[in-house]
């Protein structure tokens, strides 16, 4: 539909043909030399070109309404996961598949659009036949497969989604939890009656685990129709097995635990089986066994705790250290026999040394110090009266004391509310502001450098900003000062009080982990985004580099190189591009697997390295008994209807006889005359019949 308008009153167009009408009677009036016929037909010809021309100066325009019309669409979405397959004979998948093409190829013959949407196929959104469908998807998330078609066909003309599954998912929520505003059929497969099995459904434990150590591992095994038989579960260490226990079923539909205690005997990325024997007459031995991959490490942060004498505070810090199995304590008393410390060597590396009253007056383990410090190992200070405070003040770096004789003070503590480096519980800050007082030099305190107070003391009720506790990081080295002795009566009073020390263990926690964790400070660095994998995932490696002052830098050119269990070697190379820059590699198998990243910076060679697993994923098998009652529920709250696959013809002709509308799209366009080019066209025709008929008379 085409209409014209005009930006002004209508009655202007009079005017135009008047003008028009008066131009050409002036022109044409006089006595020619040509006939009249050809003298009326000119002065139409000059009427019509200038009343064009004045119409043109009114600025005409033209709207033109174009409909276009939409089909309907039907969407088949189908669940090609392994489950299907699982239970259903594949011949029999196959040929509804063909059904459902031939399904859509009549649909299509009766103005519908027919779309087919695999489940693991959302990016390139359909496929043109359900035959060509692999049923390889290892999860089942239908509500996201629901959830992304509703955003694909928005604002498009979809009459329904038909969705082909068995109702079992195991990723994502149930989809009849989530409102749609499309009009969802079901058509279910597999069969309701659960199999005669045994299912290790799912295996506890940690990710990691400490060299030297026992950890636990759990089986979670169900089974379905065993009743009073008995089943071997094994252990194994890659192909070494470690241990086999027996367990009787008791019940035919039931779950059981089965405990393995392991000890951590070798460094590195474990990888564990555990395994249920086949029983005669199980539906499948695909969930009969699990992979799992510990990472043993051997990388405990040793703590060293130095004093010049026995003291309570030792036992204090010692049973906060303890509990964490990342460290690794010792303590040394140079004063004692050596039979009565621990076994360790002063030559090992020591993330964290406490000084308990070093340097001391008598110069005990003053030599000891000098060697840390010199390897710039962070410390940390604890003072009492056995302290040499000159000394003390020509090593700390932190805080300079100016003492008034051998006096001390007695304060209790003070937090630092401005303090942020790790922060506390206000509950637990209250806790330990109600501690006994303990012994601090008397005098006056000079804070150095970028050092920052973590307790202030206070004096009976009196707070002061003379600092108590003090950490500080110079050159990447850390260190931290308690200016007195005492503190194992603030465990002691909190655990009489509160029956527990969780205020005193969590401060003097946080201080260690501050103080022994170092920041890494390599230029290059490349890792995956995640240490554990399944073989259905991406596995994407970031990528950090910087340059001299670390500043972050792009446009590196990156050698990636992963080594699985087998020692096989695969090679990529990138570019980090940008700062959301991730590399992705697909299809690794299941297993453990080495990298090593390396690329060119200032002429030299830098290298990232580490490892990563890829879990095999069984979900498909874990439960393989079909959820129709699902279906049905999610049909019946769209405006939908359930169908099992004998009844695909009725879903056809339910479709064909129940035809929804098109849907008419309507679109708008303005337009000026003036940019039309047959009006220019007509301008120049007209011109030139009029001056090549003058011509020819002998008018021009």
């Amino acid at each position: 539909m085409t209409n014209l308008f005009l930006e002004y009153s209508g009655w202007y167009v009079l005017l135009c043909f008047l003008v028009g009408a008066g131009y050409a009677y002036l022109l044409y009036q006089k006595k020619t030399t040509w006939g009249k016929p050809l003298n009326y037909l000119l002065a139409f010809v000059r009427f019509t070109l200038i009343a064009l021309i004045c119409l043109l100066l009114l600025g005409p325009y033209v709207k033109q309404i174009t409909n276009e019309y939409e089909k309907p669409t039907v969407v088949f979405a189908i669940d090609n996961s392994q489950s299907i397959p699982l239970v259903t004979d594949s011949n029999a998948v196959k040929q509804l598949l063909g059904e459902f093409d031939e399904v859509a190829n009549s649909l299509k013959q009766k103005e519908y659009n027919v779309e087919i949407v695999p489940l693991e196929e959302l990016e390139n959104l359909s496929v043109e036949n359900a035959s060509d469908i692999k049923f390889d998807s290892k999860k089942t998330n239908l509500s996201d497969l629901l959830r992304k078609i509703q955003v694909q066909y928005e604002n498009r003309n979809l009459a329904e989604v038909v969705l082909f599954t068995d109702g079992v998912y195991n990723q994502g929520i149930s989809p009849d939890y989530i409102p749609y505003n499309i009009k969802i059929s079901t058509i279910g497969i597999g069969d309701t009656l659960p199999q005669i099995d045994i299912n290790l459904k799912t295996i506890y434990s940690n990710n990691i685990a400490y060299l030297g150590n026992k950890f636990p591992l759990v089986a979670e095994i169900a089974n379905n129709g065993f009743a009073g038989k008995q089943a071997l579960v094994l252990l194994k260490n890659g192909a070494t097995e470690l241990e086999r226990k027996t367990i009787d079923f008791t019940s035919s539909n039931g779950i059981q635990n089965v405990e393995f205690l392991v000890d951590a005997e070798k460094e590195g990325m474990q990888h564990y089986i555990i395994q249920v024997l086949p029983l005669e007459g199980e539906f499948t031995t695909r969930n009969n066994l699990r992979n799992i991959y510990i990472d043993v490490l051997d990388s405990k942060e040793k703590i060293l705790l130095v004093a010049a004498a026995p003291h309570p505070d030792i036992k204090a810090i010692r049973s906060v250290v303890e509990k964490n199995k990342n460290y690794e304590f010792n303590v040394y008393i140079p004063t004692l026999l050596p039979s009565s410390n621990e076994a360790f060597e002063l030559e090992d590396k020591y993330d964290l040394v406490i000084f308990h009253q070093v340097p001391n007056i008598r110069g005990v383990a003053s030599d000891l110090l000098e060697k840390f410090r010199a390897k710039g190992v962070s410390t940390w200070f604890i003072l009492g009266n056995q302290s040499d405070i000159p000394s003390f003040n020509r090593v700390s770096g932190a805080v300079n004391i100016i003492p008034s004789g051998r006096q001390v003070d007695k304060v209790t503590p003070n937090f630092n509310n401005v303090f942020d480096r790790f922060t506390f519980d206000e509950q637990k800050k209250t806790k330990l502001a109600k501690s006994p007082p303990i012994s601090v030099p008397f005098g006056n305190f000079d804070v150095l450098g970028n050092s920052e107070v973590i307790l202030f003391q206070k004096v009976g009720n009196v707070p002061t900003n003379k600092p108590m506790l003090v950490v500080n990081e110079q050159d990447g080295v850390k260190s931290a000062v308690l200016l007195g002795e005492g503190i194992w009566q603030w465990k002691l009073h909190e655990f009489a009080s509160f029956e527990q020390s969780d205020a005193f263990d969590d401060m003097v926690g946080k201080l260690i982990q501050f103080l022994s964790t170092k920041e890494d400070k390599r230029r290059f660095k490349v890792y995956p985004t995640s240490n554990e994998y399944s073989d259905a995932e991406t596995v994407y490696f970031e990528t950090e580099v910087y340059n001299a002052i670390y500043e972050k830098i792009y446009g590196q050119k990156i050698d990636l190189q992963l080594v699985d269990s087998e020692g096989e070697t695969s090679s990529y190379t990138f570019m980090n591009n940008n700062s959301n820059f991730r590399y992705a590699v697909n299809g690794l198998p299941s297993g453990v697997y080495k990298y090593k990243a390396s690329t060119v910076l200032d002429g030299n060679v830098e290298v990232s390295t580490g490892d990563f697993t890829i879990k095999k994923l069984e979900l498909e098998a874990l439960n393989t008994t079909a959820n129709f009652n699902l279906l049905r529920n999610l049909s019946k709250q769209t405006g939908g209807e359930f169908y099992y696959t004998s009844q695909l013809d009725d879903l056809h002709g339910r479709l064909l006889e129940n035809k929804a509308p098109d849907i008419i799209h309507s679109r708008e366009e303005f337009s000026e005359i003036l940019n039309l080019e047959w009006i220019l066209a007509l301008f120049l025709l007209l011109a030139t019949f009029e001056w090549v008929m003058r011509k020819v008379k002998g008018s021009y």
